[in-house]
């Protein structure tokens, strides 16, 4: 039962935060994240575009990725789940290509682009070995990478968590930003070996 309701939770948050930069499209957003940047820097197309581009695709990736996790759904939908993995993949590749040009923008300076930075980065390597070992069909391999890229792909999600709480904590905005530009994804990484151990145990063979 327990988990079963951490699965839901864990949809929700995918869904709900995977669907957040449609907002970009139908709301005024003009005081949101883009409001603590330089005038000169929106003024750019190449940081705007990287930045929608950024958000969109990222947005996508939480979306879809989720359901590659569920064994009932992959296995009596082999066809569909090969579509979303590739569509997962490449939405990574342009959303962490353009999150890491948009890191040296970040908001905090140095250690807000180191952090963000390298989100981005690892984000990519996990991604480009999860494709990587599925072209060389080491099923196993394949599983491992893609939970550490979604659990940093869920980076999006535990930002908008800590945030707020940093807010309630009563935390000025950038240190708290420079702090959460690392607290968003490196926890996540963590998360993502502690599974990957746990799925090891189930599966390793006992002594006769």
């Amino acid at each position: 039962m327990v988990n079963k309701l951490l699965w839901v939770v864990f949809i929700l948050f995918a869904v709900s935060i995977g669907l957040y930069p449609v907002m970009y499209a139908i709301v005024d957003m003009s005081q949101g994240l883009l409001a603590s940047k330089p005038a000169e820097l929106l003024a750019s197309a190449l940081y705007k575009s990287a930045f929608y581009l950024h958000i969109g695709l990222g947005g996508l990736s939480l979306l879809v990725g989720w359901s590659q996790f569920s064994r009932k759904f992959r296995n009596k939908n082999l066809s569909f789940h090969r579509a979303l993995g590739k569509t997962y993949l490449i939405s990574v590749m342009i959303s962490g290509l353009s999150g890491l040009y948009i890191a040296f923008f970040a908001t905090g300076g140095l250690i807000s682009s180191l952090g963000f930075g390298g989100l981005a980065m690892a984000w990519l390597f996990t991604s480009s070995a999860a494709y990587r070992s599925i072209r060389s069909k080491d099923i196993d391999s394949h599983e491992r990478w893609m939970i550490r890229s979604y659990c940093l792909t869920f980076a999006a999600v535990t930002l908008r968590i800590w945030l707020p709480l940093s807010m309630i904590a009563g935390l000025e905005f950038v240190f708290a930003y420079r702090i959460i530009s690392f607290l968003c994804w490196v926890p996540n990484l963590i998360i993502a070996e502690m599974i990957i151990a746990r799925k090891s145990r189930k599966v390793a063979p006992v002594d006769a």
